[in-house]
């Protein structure tokens, strides 16, 4: 776990735009890894599954519960996007969580996020709204909407 948290961590730090605070400490993924039912995907520069060597290019961090699962979080190198790696990623997750009894699958973004597209792409539907729920460091603040979709 520890080799696949340094891997998590290295693309976290560069991934996420802190002006939004939407980042994980690596105590939360460590904690999470930890936990029954979460589930971690490395991709490699390609998309493909990551096999270890140099740097992952992106991951996406899933945790399910009876015949549901979540997507937490997913995340691609500035320098890498555009190259099909989160849609290479979002996919896999589709699939594994599937192969896993999954029925549903959830996830939560923050309003703006240029991934919408990337999720009504791959079939996910606005579900739900949270007013007002992240906060970004100018105090602007945004909803959280929560997208939903069957698995196939």
């Amino acid at each position: 776990m520890s080799a696949e948290l340094d891997h998590i961590m290295a693309v976290m730090e560069v991934a996420f735009d802190p002006a939004y605070g939407e980042a994980w400490t690596r105590r939360q993924v460590a904690d999470a890894l930890a936990t029954a039912n979460t589930y971690c995907l490395l991709a490699g520069p390609a998309g493909e599954p990551f096999a270890g060597a140099g740097s992952a290019a992106g991951f996406a961090l899933s945790r399910g519960a009876a015949d549901e699962e979540e997507l937490l979080l997913i995340a691609v190198r500035p320098g890498w996007r555009g190259r099909g790696i989160g849609a290479a990623l979002l996919g896999r997750f589709i699939e594994e969580a599937g192969r896993r009894g999954a029925h549903r699958l959830f996830l939560e973004m923050r309003e703006g996020n240029v991934a919408e597209g990337l999720y009504r792409g791959r079939g996910f539907r606005e579900v739900g709204r949270r007013r007002n729920y992240y906060c970004s460091g100018g105090n602007a603040q945004f909803d959280a909407l929560t997208f939903s979709r069957i698995c196939d």
